[in-house]
């Protein structure tokens, strides 16, 4: 009879496969799919499929490890993640993280254009619980509480570069780099800068709530060194989602996967 495993496998849940092999993962997570289980999301989450399909590494890894996870998006948040399979791996990229050599790369569309077309967002950000709205299907509409980010000279340190890749009379097509890992930093510091992230529920004026289908925001490139290969640098991307696709064409904006150059990066400086 095969072990007990600690997370329910559930295969109803899909996600893309960016990359594999023997050490690691970089999933494509679709955005409204929550990363892992907790309240009211107890069996439906990414790891409960991840658990379906590579269930025995994972077991493996344990709970100290969080079961192969190394970073999360927001359940809003669409894009690539990174999942450890083995513990060596696991270990490699978790120090790789805690030293900021793992690039992550976001697209966002945002309200409305910088003052500056590419710079660096350096502002501490403090965890608050808040009193919960309710998203747009009600799914959630009694959540007692949430929690949020804020700018506070009290928080902790969260830098984030940018650069605007295109605009038009209404909105830009911003990319990020976020140098830091804090609660919900690219778009609280986006909202810091005047440039609310389109279909945001928690930041920016009612007005960007109802502006996009959900949150304008896709996590499309992952960049870091492979953990078991000195030398080797894994560069995943993903391409700019569907469900957000009418937006660009509405917003008069081009696909940054069609239409910008590959191979820059928003400005490193203050890493």
């Amino acid at each position: 009879m095969p072990p007990t495993l600690a997370i329910e496998p559930n295969d109803r849940v899909t996600f893309k496969v960016r990359h594999e092999d023997a050490d690691f993962l970089v999933i494509d997570k679709p955005a409204g799919l929550v990363t892992q289980p907790g309240l009211g999301h107890e069996h439906d989450t990414l790891l409960n499929g991840l658990f379906a399909q590579y269930g025995a590494l994972l077991q493996n890894l344990g709970k100290d490890r969080d079961y192969g996870l190394l970073h999360r998006l927001d359940r809003e948040t669409s894009g690539l993640l990174l999942v450890g399979l083995r513990p060596r791996a696991y270990d490699a990229l978790r120090e790789a993280f805690a030293g900021r050599t793992i690039r992550k790369h976001y697209w966002a569309v945002t309200d409305r254009a910088p003052r500056e077309a590419s710079g660096v967002i350096k502002k501490p950000l403090a965890e608050v619980q808040a009193k919960g709205r309710g998203s747009r299907s009600g799914k959630d509409r009694f959540t007692p509480s949430v929690k949020l980010a804020r700018i506070s000279s009290s928080g902790k340190p969260a830098v984030t570069a940018y650069r605007v890749l295109s605009s038009s009379d209404v909105a830009s097509l911003i990319e990020c780099r976020p140098l830091t890992g804090r609660l919900h930093q690219v778009r609280v510091h986006l909202d810091s800068i005047g440039c609310p992230i389109l279909g945001d529920e928690f930041y920016g004026p009612s007005a960007v709530r109802d502006a996009a289908p959900r949150l304008a925001l896709h996590a499309h490139r992952l960049v870091f060194e492979h953990p078991a290969k000195p030398g080797e640098t894994i560069d995943v991307q993903s391409p700019w989602p569907r469900d957000l696709r009418s937006l660009l064409t509405r917003l008069k904006l081009p696909r940054p996967d069609m239409d910008t150059p590959s191979g820059g990066e928003p400005p490193a400086r203050g890493e």
